[in-house]
């Protein structure tokens, strides 16, 4: 029974040592290429983790293609662009500026601002508002006294 423990303890060892990527390049600059761009470029899959750090089978994927690209003697900014046309701009960690960015940016901040205004003209015009007059006093009496007399009839 003991050996049979140890037996299977030694199986489920093998299972789950872990594979690493092995990348051969051509030059130490393309290498360190490959290394910046994995770096930069998002999994599209996972919460916020690059493609070096992803174990994801899609960010497996990408490494892959961006080594082909680099070994292909692609610049850093073309590959890039071939990501970013392939999967967007949610794959680059820093996606250019772009009216529809920019709108993420200001509408928030227009919105507080617009609310803060709004919040001050009331304020103001509830501050400003004209006192009771006696004309109106006589006109309030009128309809009261109107209203009085048709719940009478």
């Amino acid at each position: 029974m003991k050996y049979l423990v140890i037996l299977l303890l030694a199986f489920a060892t093998f299972s789950v040592a872990a594979t690493e990527d092995k990348y051969e390049f051509a030059s130490q600059e393309r290498e360190q290429t490959f290394r910046e761009l994995t770096q930069e470029l998002r999994c599209p899959k996972c919460q916020n983790q690059n493609i070096a750090d992803s174990d994801a089978i899609v960010a497996k994927d990408l490494r892959d293609k961006v080594l082909t690209l680099v070994n292909d003697g692609q610049s850093k900014q073309d590959v890039i662009d071939y990501m970013i046309d392939r999967y967007g701009y949610f794959v680059h960690y820093q996606p250019p500026v772009t009216p529809a960015t920019i709108m993420l940016w200001v509408m928030p901040v227009l919105i507080i601002i617009l609310g803060f205004g709004f919040i001050v003209f009331r304020q103001k015009r509830a501050a400003t508002k004209q006192d009771w007059s006696e004309k109106d006093e006589q006109t309030l009496n009128k309809l009261i006294a109107q209203y009085q007399r048709r719940e009478v009839e």
